[in-house]
């Protein structure tokens, strides 16, 4: 459904791998370069529209963020070339687990669509009666499949996970994730936004060492809504790309299901996107966005 996107040449760094968002590099120090592009994807497309500033916020988001968590990961520098000053990091090679590490508070997106289907969430049972945007009494662990570019994560059951990397490695990542976003959505909820979900990446060293990798708590990995708002049983404002995805389906015209590509977004969203991550970032950090 995608293609490949072109990454920027650098000097000094080798081209190896691009995402949907992100482009990799290996450095000649044999270290990795993680770049944050402006690309924006939707519904398994990457778009032909960019959002300005959107790797810069992406990346300034998820240093905040480690610097405040108490566990490793695998940032080593933000010193990078002037070619992507602002939106790179230098971080460590690891071995990635294949799996998203989904921890959700609210009821959105394929969890809402699993649970409308089955009264369950990734084989959690949940009470009836439940709708969009709907609170959980307790946060759950609803872990994806990992995709190649161009195709759907899909959500799995626990024990699918533990087939997959083992009994104690899943039980750590699901407690490590659960724990990461009940203290992050606190975080959130005292600066005026619910932490609805969020999603996260992990890898270990050679010794073992569980590391936080990618991004982290970034309005491209995680749904932000504003609190005074909140209204179970509809769509909720957001700080994410959100705006994207409902432009997409309800104003634009595309047909989902054509297998043509979407229209480039509108002036009108793209700016209100770009707002939406920079208010993000500044209501979360206390900080001023630079750009």
């Amino acid at each position: 459904m995608i293609t490949t996107p072109q990454a920027p040449e650098i000097p000094g760094a080798k081209h190896i791998h691009s995402g949907k968002v992100r482009d990799l590099y290996e450095l000649d120090s044999g270290d990795l370069l993680m770049v944050a592009s402006d690309r924006m994807s939707a519904f398994d497309w990457i778009l032909e529209s960019l959002i300005p500033d959107k790797g810069k916020v992406l990346t300034a988001m998820s240093l905040w963020w480690f610097e405040q968590l108490d566990m490793p990961n695998h940032i080593i520098s933000t010193d990078v070339p002037a070619e992507v000053a602002g939106r790179a990091v230098v971080c460590e090679k690891l071995a990635i687990y294949p799996v998203e590490c989904v921890a959700r508070g609210y009821l959105s997106g394929t969890g809402l669509l699993d649970y409308n289907a089955t009264g369950a969430v990734c084989g959690i049972a949940l009470p009836d009666g439940l709708v969009e945007g709907s609170r959980l009494d307790d946060p759950i662990f609803t872990p994806a499949t990992k995709a190649e570019l161009g195709e759907h994560d899909e959500n799995v059951s626990y024990d699918a996970v533990a087939a997959t990397v083992g009994a104690d490695v899943a039980s750590t990542l699901r407690d490590t994730t659960l724990d990461i976003y009940t203290w992050a959505r606190g975080i959130a909820e005292d600066r005026g936004i619910i932490l609805a979900d969020t999603k996260f990446e992990f890898g270990h060293r050679a010794d073992g060492t569980l590391v936080l990798a990618d991004e982290v708590l970034t309005p491209d990995s995680s749904r932000f809504w504003p609190a005074d708002q909140w209204s179970p049983g509809k769509q909720q404002p957001s700080y994410d790309k959100q705006i994207v995805r409902d432009w997409l389906q309800f104003e634009s015209g595309w047909d989902r299901t054509s297998g043509e590509a979407p229209p480039p977004l509108s002036d009108e969203v793209v700016e209100r996107t770009r707002s939406a991550y920079i208010n993000a970032y500044e209501q979360l950090t206390g900080r001023k966005f630079e750009g």
